[in-house]
């Protein structure tokens, strides 16, 4: 175990975005919601299982807010919920054992089921929501960015290898005709943006529009809709960007807190993409790290959305022959099994 913790957590580095964060309680999760019975006349307590779900701070956990306000209604199980700093400590609360719900990266799962850990997707929670700015007068499409200098955050990330296969179906190669800069983290590209010290960068949601309505003077343009720009290269409508990632062990042996937190997190998205201002003073009240003016500006743009796995499955291997292209080993070298798809 502490060799797929060395392995997975090394990898998840780039994850890294925001700070802060706290230890989560251990729950007693592997053990299966007992049932009331009978057996020589004695009736047996029901055992109340105790779970905690885990959501990240910054924008995946905008999402969840309103699961965190009302909880989740499932008789025989006490829900707790913590939100984490960074990708890679979910991982390893997931790899250990003492998680058994998350959110993650889709590849992050994919990478640590390939190492023998019983991991499965759950839903896609949020897809694409990337945008390029530019205050680049010469950049108007992508082939314009030949020769440029172009700020991305997440090295070996969703939008590092999205990024890749755009700029590769309009002829530019990332290594020779442009080149990539991961050195700032997403605020930081944002105030850049701001500032005028960098010209072209691209951001996901709510830091592209902090960077949008953080600028005075020319506004940052969009040469190219990254979403629609995906599509193009053949990606199955939308990549997806988070996923709902479960212990499939716990899955198995919980179905029916699964479908009520499957219920749960659908109804906190579509009440977040609905109610935009309440979700921003949510995301600021459960400590996510964003400004609700910000949040509540960016949900327009950040496509939350909640697809099954077996709804979510073509997209996520559209994503994934990405990676098996770029950066094989970042989801264990294949294409997950059936298995790997919760409900499936």
């Amino acid at each position: 175990m502490n060799k797929v913790l060395f392995v997975v957590v090394g990898m998840l580095t780039v994850c890294s975005l925001f700070a802060g964060g706290q230890k989560a309680n251990t729950s007693k999760a592997d053990v299966p919601k007992a049932a009331t019975g009978e057996a020589a006349g004695v009736v047996e307590a029901v055992e109340t299982v105790e779970i905690t779900v885990y959501g990240l701070k910054g924008p995946s956990g905008i999402g969840m807010v309103k699961m965190f306000e009302d909880g989740i209604d499932a008789p025989g199980y006490k829900v707790t919920f913590q939100t984490l700093a960074q990708a890679d400590l979910m991982a390893a609360q997931l790899i250990s054992g003492e998680a058994k719900v998350g959110i993650l990266p889709p590849n992050v799962p994919a990478k640590i089921a390939s190492t023998g850990k019983n991991l499965q997707i759950a839903a896609v929670v949020g897809t694409g929501m990337l945008s390029l700015l530019t205050s680049d007068p010469k950049v108007t499409k992508i082939e314009e960015l030949r020769g440029k200098r172009i700020a991305v955050a997440g090295q070996g990330a969703v939008p590092e290898f999205v990024f890749r296969k755009i700029l590769a179906s309009h002829g530019l190669s990332p290594d020779i005709d442009v080149t990539l800069d991961f050195s700032l983290a997403y605020p930081e590209i944002a105030q850049s943006l701001i500032a005028g010290r960098i010209e072209t960068a691209l951001l996901p949601e709510p830091f592209a529009t902090m960077a949008r309505n953080g600028r005075s003077g020319d506004p940052l343009r969009e040469p190219a809709d990254i979403q629609a720009e995906w599509v193009k290269t053949g990606g199955e409508a939308n990549y997806p960007m988070t996923a709902l990632v479960v212990d499939g062990t716990f899955a198995a042996n919980n179905p029916a807190f699964m479908k009520a937190l499957l219920a749960a997190y659908q109804r906190s998205l579509e009440w977040v993409r609905a109610n935009s201002a309440e979700a921003g003073t949510l995301a600021e009240k459960h400590e996510l790290g964003l400004r609700a003016p910000i949040v509540a500006a960016s949900i327009p743009r950040s496509n939350f959305v909640y697809a099954s796995a077996s709804e979510a499955r073509p997209s996520i291997e559209a994503l994934f022959r990405v990676f098996l292209e770029y950066a094989p080993a970042s989801i264990g070298g294949k294409l997950p099994g059936a298995a790997f798809y919760y409900g499936q």
